[in-house]
C-alpha cells in the first residue's frame, strides 16, 4: 500500500475525474500515472502506460501508529490541530466525524507528546524478491466471452481487458497475512513465525505466478483452437496429445511439441512396418508386385461394397416389422424374374436419444418445469441454454424481431436443437418473429 501525503486530488488521465481514495499508481512508467479504479478495470492504455505495468494501491485506510487509528485519521487529526491549535479538541473533533474530543485528545497525547520511541515503526530489512506481473496475451484477438457462460468458466474468468483473471488460483492466499504487522517490539519467537507466515504466502505467490506463465507459453487461453487443431488429427494421435498432456507443466513450449512429434513420428514408423509385413506375409518382394497389390486391393474392397444384396436391407431394417414385409416381398419378385419392382416406403433407423439427466448441474435450479423438460429432451446443459437464451434476446431487442435464420447464424450447433429452442422461447414470450 502506497501513503498519501498530499490533500490535492490529482485528476485521471483516463475520464478526467479527480482521484479519490483509493487509486491506482503505476510503478513502471517514468511519469506518474495515476488512474481511478473504473479505468483501471477496463484495461486505460495511453501515454506510454500499458495494463500489464506493475502498480500500486494508493489508501490510507489501514493502521500506522494506532492499532484502531487509521492512516487517513491521522492525516485528518494532524491537519485539524493545524488548523485550530492545540487545546482546541471539540473543533478538531468536527473534523472526524467518528471520533470524539476526548478520544482525539488522548490519542495524540499518547502517540505523539508521550511516547518515547520514533512515532513511525522500524522494520526488520528483509531482502524479498518482487515476482514481475506474467500478461497472459495468448493472442493478437484473446477470447472475450459472455461473464457466465460456459466458454467463461473454461478460460478459468479471463479478462482480456486486464490481462488476468476474475479469480486467483488459490484466491484466499492473502487472508493469511492481511493482518501482521511488525511492531518491532514483539518476541523473537513471535516475529519467526511471522516471518514463517510471509514465507510461505510468498510461495503460494510464486505457485500462482508458475501457472500463470503456463498459459501464458502454452496459449491455453485460446483453448478453442487448440481443440480445433486436435480434431484434424486422426484418434491415434489425440490420445497421444490427451496422454502426454500432464507433462506439458514440466517442460518448455517447444520441447513438449517435439515430445508429441517424436511419439507421432514412433506411430507412423510402426504403421509403414505394419504395411510391410503385411507385404511381406502376401508374398510381395518387389515394388511392382507391391503396386499390383495395391491395386487389386482397392478392386476387391469396392466390389464387395457393390455386391450388397437385398438380404442385407432387410437386415438393417429389421427392427421394422413393415419394412421387412416390404423388402420380402422385392425380393421374392426379383427372384420370379420380375423387372417392375415396387417402391419400398423410405423408414428412418435414427432412433430419438433418451433426456439427459440434468440433476446436480450448475444452473439447474434456475430452471423452470418446461424449461428442465426441453433441456432434457434437446440434451442441453442449464448454462448453455441461458447464453443461448440471453443471446437470442439481446438480438431480439436489437433488432425488434428475430428470424429462425437469424438464430442459427448466432450459435453453431445442431439446427435441428437450435429450431426446438427457439420454438420454445417463441412459444413462451421470451422473443417474437414479427
Amino acid at each position: 500500500m502506497a501513503f498519501l501525503a498530499s490533500s490535492q486530488h490529482p485528476a485521471c488521465p483516463g475520464c478526467s475525474t479527480f482521484l479519490l481514495e483509493p487509486y491506482i499508481i503505476c510503478m513502471a512508467c517514468e511519469s506518474t500515472i495515476k488512474l481511478c479504479l473504473s479505468c483501471f478495470a477496463k484495461g486505460w492504455e495511453g501515454n506510454g502506460h500499458e495494463n500489464n505495468h506493475r502498480y500500486e494501491i494508493v489508501t490510507n485506510n489501514f493502521p500506522i501508529l494506532d492499532a484502531f487509528w487509521t492512516a487517513k485519521e491521522e492525516m485528518k487529526l494532524l491537519e485539524a490541530l493545524s488548523d485550530h491549535g492545540y487545546g482546541n479538541w471539540h473543533d478538531v473533533a468536527n473534523h472526524l466525524p467518528n471520533r470524539t474530543k476526548q478520544e482525539c485528545e488522548s490519542h495524540y497525547c499518547k502517540v505523539y507528546l508521550n511516547n518515547t520511541r520514533s512515532a513511525l515503526p522500524t522494520f526488520t530489512a528483509a531482502q524479498i524478491k518482487k515476482l514481475k506481473p506474467i500478461p497472459c496475451r495468448a493472442s493478437e484477438d484473446p477470447p472475450r466471452p459472455i461473464g457466465d457462460s460456459q466458454r467463461s468458466s473454461d478460460t478459468a474468468g479471463y479478462m482480456p481487458a486486464r490481462s488476468d483473471f476474475i479469480k486467483e488460483y488459490d484466491n484466499g492466499a492473502e487472508w493469511d497475512v492481511k493482518d501482521i504487522y511488525f511492531q518491532g517490539e514483539e518476541e523473537q519467537l513471535l516475529t519467526d513465525l511471522k516471518y514463517a507466515a510471509v514465507d510461505i504466502y510468498y510461495n503460494r505467490l510464486r505457485e500462482r505466478h508458475k501457472r500463470k506463465r503456463i498459459i501464458r507459453n502454452f496459449g491455453l487461453m485460446a483453448i478453442y483452437k487448440h481443440y480445433v487443431q486436435e480434431r484434424s488429427h486422426d484418434q491415434a494421435v489425440r490420445n497421444i496429445i490427451e496422454k502426454l498432456r500432464k507433462f506439458s507443466r514440466l517442460v518448455t513450449p517447444l520441447a513438449h511439441d517435439k515430445l508429441i512429434e517424436g511419439f507421432v513420428y514412433e506411430l507412423d514408423l510402426r504403421k509403414e512396418i505394419q504395411r510391410l509385413q503385411e507385404y511381406r506375409e502376401d508374398g510381395n518382394k518387389s515394388f511392382a508386385s507391391v503396386r499390383v497389390y495395391d491395386k487389386l486391393k482397392v478392386r476387391r474392397d469396392q466390389s464387395k461394397v457393390r455386391k450388397r444384396t437385398l438380404l442385407s436391407e432387410v437386415l438393417s431394417v429389421a427392427p421394422n416389422s413393415l419394412a421387412c414385409k416390404q423388402w420380402l416381398q422385392r425380393q421374392a419378385l426379383v427372384d420370379a424374374g420380375h423387372k417392375k419392382l415396387p417402391l419400398v416406403v423410405p423408414w428412418s433407423s435414427c432412433r430419438s436419444s433418451t433426456p439427459l439427466d440434468l440433476t446436480g448441474y450448475a444452473g439447474y435450479e434456475r430452471l423452470t418445469e418446461r424449461e428442465r423438460t426441453l433441456c432434457a429432451t434437446v440434451r442441453i446443459l442449464p448454462e448453455a441454454y441461458f447464453e443461448y437464451k440471453n443471446l437470442f434476446k439481446t438480438e431480439c431487442l436489437k433488432l425488434g424481431r428475430l428470424k429462425l435464420k437469424e438464430a442459427r447464424n448466432l450459435i453453431r450447433i445442431d439446427v435441428n436443437k437450435i429450431r426446438k429452442v427457439f420454438d420454445f422461447l417463441v412459444k413462451e414470450g421470451y422473443i417474437n418473429t414479427s
